[in-house]
């Protein structure tokens, strides 16, 4: 019954919308006086601006009028980025104002003062009804009139329960929550012309959704999308991508792929791993199907998929953050009409566009920063660089372990890590308790190129004096070249004792040679840990050991540390 209903809606909603001009509608208020208070406010830093008429008590505040639908919509996406309008702002055709009473340019309709008097009694305006009243003509409304009216509601933010028609003492509590907001007595009954303006300004946002029937054979999925926003692009295997058709910036994504129970939780870690999918938000697994909410400043999501047969099927709704009342339309009415059928993109669907940092031409999220550390005791404390932890929402090892950062030196630059969980690292340093000589062999362990290899990499070079340029004798200089991935890591010496840990970029403002650097001092790392609460493991000069046996130990001991936001 509830298509039904929306069917019913989205009729009368489409009978008529066509017009020579476009709008950008910013506000609806219910007052006259209260429309012309906004739109002037509105003046005073657009031009432009004018209130029309949408009912017997609503008014739409507007801005325009374009000349075509495209110029509104670029229009709209100017302000929102400059924070001008309501992210809820939308693109109106006009078809529902009446008379103009407010306008920037001068052709306002004048309101006669209203007098007060000593001893008000309440008056109704031309049209509307006594409650009693109001009772009688609600008899008349149909299942899909009242369902509409729950919709409305709904939308509105007032209706939390199921459209089931039935006017219970729920939705008469919304009714009256809406009438005092909108400034009419909160008596629970709504009068005709109430019930006229709610759905109104209802139906005005389903037509600029223009939410329409879809049906994606490839795919194998039939589903109502908002037409007006988003338009078929390509396939990318297990992905069909809906791109925008406005400037709102709204993507739809359908999932299609062959599999079972084990293939729809592994899909369901997969999607968490993109940039459209942001880190918080609920999200849940069962066994025949995931939902997943994504919330961040810029973008909301939900992403869902269940078991069809032998295949997995779902849908990402992707829109910009701050438009909540269309965003939960849209997912409603694609929650309501998702339908499969036995069709299932082929793996081989796509441009065959590869890239990677995109998976099926979604980008997966990446963090800000990549950098190195290395295990320093057996239950995976890790040392590392502070300089560039201080803008971390969260910080993981290896990009799946998330740790806390417990201490930090900002003089020197070093910063102790600490697992939520604790891990069983193959390997920990070893610091070395002897002065190392100047110019001996050495190597720095790092991930030299961020997350892109699975291993770190060695560095070979020279230890150039045991202090600073400038006579700081916490810190060695090194002569080898490094890369920005390699700031944290270890700094070992032939026989596999770690005599710093490579630290990040030159010394103050100076432009330093390329094969310049600087690590800090066993001596100071060991004093820092044990300030912290970890005995470092020590060693003393001891052998050489062969080359592949130094490149194990700091394969072993040498982690990513990554910075997310």
């Amino acid at each position: 019954m509830l298509q039904k209903a929306a069917a019913v809606f989205l009729l009368i909603v489409f009978a008529g919308t066509a017009t020579a001009q476009s709008w950008v509608q910013v506000e609806s208020q219910p007052g006259t006086r209260q429309a012309i208070a906004r739109a002037e406010a509105y003046a005073r830093i657009l031009p432009n601006v004018s209130a029309f008429r949408t009912g017997p008590r609503w008014h739409a505040i507007v801005l325009g009028p374009f000349a075509t639908e495209g110029e509104a919509r670029r229009r709209l996406q100017e302000l929102r980025a400059q924070r001008l309008v309501p992210n809820d702002s939308y693109v109106a055709d006009g078809s529902t104002f009446g008379t103009r009473v407010f306008s920037s340019e001068g052709t306002t309709t004048a309101l006669a003062p209203t007098p007060v008097p000593a001893a008000p009694a309440p008056v109704l305006e031309p049209g509307e009804e006594t409650e009693a009243e109001a009772r009688r003509s609600e008899r008349n409304l149909t299942r899909e009139d009242r369902a509409l009216i729950q919709m409305a509601l709904k939308f509105e933010g007032f209706y939390a329960s199921v459209i089931d028609a039935a006017f219970g003492p729920g939705t008469r509590r919304a009714m009256a929550e809406w009438q005092e907001a909108a400034g009419f007595e909160p008596t629970g009954v709504l009068t005709t012309l109430q019930r006229r303006d709610l759905v109104d300004g209802y139906n005005a946002v389903i037509s600029s959704l223009s939410i329409a029937p879809v049906v994606d054979e490839q795919a194998g999925i039939e589903i109502e999308l908002p037409t007006a926003m988003v338009k078929f692009d390509r396939y990318d295997a297990p992905f069909a991508h809906y791109e925008p058709n406005s400037p709102d910036n709204v993507k739809v994504v359908l999932i299609s792929l062959e599999g079972g129970t084990t293939t729809l939780a592994a899909f369901y870690d997969i999607m968490q791993t993109l940039e459209a999918v942001p880190t918080d938000g609920e999200r849940s697994l069962g066994r025949e199907s995931f939902t997943i909410e994504g919330i961040s400043d810029t973008i909301r999501s939900h992403t869902y998929a269940r078991r069809a047969g032998d295949a997995v099927k779902g849908f990402s709704l992707i829109w910009p953050a701050g438009d909540d009342k269309r965003f939960n339309l849209a997912l409603e009415a694609m929650r309501a009409s998702f339908r499969t059928t036995d069709a299932i993109l082929p793996d081989n669907a796509g441009t065959g566009v590869q890239d990677i940092d995109l998976l099926s031409g979604l980008e997966i999220r990446r963090p800000i920063l990549g950098q190195s550390g290395f295990f320093i005791d057996g239950e995976g404390a890790v040392l590392t660089s502070s300089t560039a932890l201080g803008q971390c929402q969260r910080i993981t090892l290896d990009e799946e372990t998330e740790v806390d950062l417990v201490a930090e030196e900002p003089g020197l630059g070093i910063a102790l890590l600490r697992p939520k969980e604790p891990l069983s690292p193959l390997s920990v340093a070893r610091l070395m308790t002897t002065e190392p000589r100047i110019q001996s062999d050495i190597a720095v362990s790092g991930f030299s190129f961020g997350g892109l290899l699975s291993a770190p990499t060695l560095t070979f070079g020279k230890l150039a004096d045991l202090k600073s340029l400038d006579g700081d004798d916490r810190v060695a200089r090194l002569n080898l070249r490094r890369e920005p991935g390699d700031t944290g890591g270890p700094v070992f010496d032939p026989s596999g004792a770690v005599i710093g840990m490579l630290l990040a970029g030159t010394e103050g403002a100076r432009q330093l040679p390329d094969e310049v650097s600087f690590a800090a001092d066993a001596k100071e790392l060991a004093a820092f840990l044990t300030e912290n609460g970890v005995t470092p493991s020590a060693m003393d000069r001891g052998e050489h050991i062969p080359p592949e046996d130094l490149t194990e130990l700091a394969g072993d001991l040498t982690v990513l540390v990554s910075c997310w936001n």
